[in-house]
């Protein structure tokens, strides 16, 4: 058997995972100037910027994006950004809890009798999984998206039911994201299932995941918990959009 167990990464380096995610492994999918890096509009609305004090940092996202164009800046909640600059008002400013898997996989144990239903999810997939997050809000999910890799569901009927997925990738670590089940469906251990097949091949990898759950979701945030997850710090995800442009 191979061994499985993450290397050790920074924990420094989620403290702001957009910007290392965007410098780093996920290049390819951004758009960059000297002081901000955003996503392609069509793969996500994050964006970080050098220093969030900087005007100048703000004036370069702006040549970035588009009239109207949101983005999304992740940060501690004690440095949260509270607000814009140069054109860019806050929309809305969310609160997190980012929590870390546990480095020799998870806690609670995962049925497998499912696992022969999850399949991979590709590009011939994302008019379907955006469609899902949608309706289940399990955060942003655009139409590229699914072009970031690493993402599993499960069908019935051949229909798109749940899906999990990696979305940030830093040096070390892995974001599971769009964890989310249709209504009809929930119940049936199907996101514990999901969370178990991202975390495995994210430990394949050699790297370790963490995940972020706003603080109203409870019921996320305990299974997480079950399955051996930890509260590392809260985060704030800041909206903002682009008003003068």
């Amino acid at each position: 058997m191979p061994d499985t167990r993450p290397a050790d990464a920074d924990p420094g380096l989620l403290d702001d995972p957009a910007w290392h995610a965007l410098t780093g492994p996920q290049r390819r999918f951004a758009v960059t100037s000297d002081r901000a890096y955003r996503y392609r509009v069509d793969v996500g609305p994050f964006a970080a910027l050098r220093d969030v004090t900087d005007p100048g940092a703000w004036r370069d996202l702006t040549e970035l994006s588009g009239p109207g164009d949101r983005a999304a800046l992740v940060a501690p909640s004690a440095q949260p950004t509270t607000k814009a600059h140069a054109g860019w008002s806050v929309l809305q400013v969310l609160s997190c809890t980012q929590m870390i898997a546990p480095p020799d996989g998870l806690a609670a144990e995962v049925p497998t009798r499912s696992a022969s239903t999850l399949v991979t999810l590709g590009t011939e997939d994302a008019a379907e999984m955006v469609a899902l997050a949608e309706l289940t809000h399990p955060g942003p999910f655009a139409a590229s998206t699914v072009d970031l890799g690493g993402y599993v569901g499960v069908r019935r009927e051949g229909r798109l039911v749940a899906m999990a997925g990696r979305r940030l990738q830093l040096p070390g670590w892995i974001e599971i994201s769009a964890v989310c089940t249709h209504p009809d469906h929930r119940g049936q251990g199907l996101a514990r299932l999901l969370i178990a097949a991202v975390d495995a091949a994210i430990r394949q990898q050699g790297h370790r995941a963490f995940l972020h759950a706003i603080h109203q979701n409870t019921a996320a945030i305990e299974l997480y918990r079950q399955l051996g997850f930890a509260t590392r710090t809260d985060m704030a995800f800041t909206v903002v959009q682009l008003t003068d442009g």
